[in-house]
């Protein structure tokens, strides 16, 4: 009978430990909703990239990816984007998908133009580029681009 009590308060503690754990996995990590607005971008493709990837601008992330759609009309990806209400993007700005890094997942950059006014929530940035394929990249550098000079 006392081994079964030392084994519930053992249990007891475990579970008591992992739910410490997860308060401060929770407490620490990035999970609150964006305080600011959504925009959307189309893209012909947008290969890698995943929900919940980063949007930056200047290296600084200002933003999240929050899903995508595709447009049955125009075949194309429509990203939505969450962007913090601390920036204001000009109605001209760049968006392109790239690679993190060479193992790491997609990001949208978000190059801003020089325009005055600014894109309001629920706006489209028009200018995007879409994403490169790195086995593409890789094809074209081993086997050039076919024209011979």
């Amino acid at each position: 009978m006392g081994r079964n009590i030392v084994e519930t308060i053992v249990g007891a503690l475990v579970l008591l430990v992992a739910g410490v754990f997860v308060f401060y996995a929770f407490s620490k990590s990035d999970r609150s909703g964006p305080d600011g607005y959504e925009i959307v971008a189309r893209f012909g493709r947008i290969d890698g990239l995943k929900r919940g990837a980063d949007v930056t601008l200047s290296g600084v992330k200002v933003g999240t990816v929050t899903g995508f759609d595709l447009d049955s009309k125009t075949y194309q990806a429509v990203v939505h984007i969450a962007v913090s209400s601390r920036v204001a993007l000009p109605t001209d700005t760049n968006a392109k998908i790239v690679a993190e890094s060479l193992l790491g997942g997609m990001v949208v950059v978000l190059e801003p133009g020089a325009d005055k006014s600014t894109i309001a929530a629920g706006g489209e940035i028009a200018n995007t580029q879409d994403s490169i394929p790195l086995t593409e990249l890789i094809a074209k550098f081993m086997f050039g681009s076919g024209q011979k000079q």
